[in-house]
């Protein structure tokens, strides 16, 4: 793939392990400093040195954890680049009324507030250079029949949304902003799944984001993007058709 990005500093949240660890690695390969954050630092720790990377323990629910994050991402690599707000948690959930409202709402806290105060924490330095890109990952949660996890889909359709408008806002300053998908990827939030569920290749959503943090998709902002439906070289071909008829959006069709 013709995705070098050599020079990138990157920030991936949720980095220690599953998919933000893939992302991470991917990142490395293709050319990027990168630093990974969790909450637990063994795992981070592991994963900073597999890539030559920067290890940061972060709550993203928290905001001074989340600022710490970035003044110390940016006083050790440099300026970021490109931001993964990919850290994200899930509760059991067979009776929405029988949680404690504490338990139900926290989702939202890492999922939805989390991404929300990693963005507000990058962009002013984004804007300050003209330049910079950010994928949140939501999930096709989001959006797909047959859920019964109130917390955890209504968080990723916020996500999405939330990706969208900011798009809006910052597309006249040019800093792209995605959502992505990564597919029912086999992860420790999804091992209760079984092996007959219809798993997506872990490998997918680190080369969607690599793309992404390219440059081709720019064109592309504020579209949501799944790792293993949407064939990166099909979407840099129709990108002029996908926002022309507003496709790779979530929409009320009547």
């Amino acid at each position: 793939m013709d995705s070098d990005l050599q020079g990138q500093v990157a920030l991936v949240t949720g980095g220690g392990r599953g998919i933000g660890r893939n992302i991470a690695l991917e990142l490395a390969a293709a050319g990027a400093r990168v630093a990974v954050s969790a909450r637990s630092r063994a795992e981070i720790e592991e994963t900073a040195q597999k890539i030559n990377g920067l290890a940061i323990e972060c709550d993203v629910s928290d905001r001074v954890s989340v600022e710490h994050m970035v003044k110390l991402a940016e006083s050790e690599l440099g300026p970021i680049d490109l931001l993964v707000a990919n850290a994200g948690i899930s509760i059991d959930e067979d009776a929405a009324w029988e949680l404690e409202p504490d338990d139900w709402w926290h989702v939202f806290e890492v999922n939805v507030l989390g991404v929300y105060l990693c963005c507000r924490a990058v962009i002013p330095g984004m804007l300050e250079r003209g330049a910079g890109r950010i994928v949140n990952v939501a999930s096709g949660a989001a959006y797909l029949p047959g859920s019964k996890s109130t917390a955890y889909s209504a968080s990723k359709a916020a996500v999405h949304r939330f990706s969208e408008t900011l798009a809006n806002q910052l597309e006249p300053h040019g800093i792209p902003v995605f959502s992505i998908s990564p597919g029912l990827v086999r992860t420790r939030m999804t091992e209760d799944f079984g092996d007959d569920a219809p798993w997506t290749p872990p490998e997918l959503a680190p080369r969607l984001v690599r793309a992404l943090a390219s440059g081709r998709l720019d064109r592309l902002t504020g579209r949501y993007h799944h790792a293993e439906h949407d064939d990166v070289d099909d979407l840099a071909v129709r990108a002029d058709e996908i926002v022309e008829n507003d496709l790779n959006a979530i929409r009320l069709r009547r």
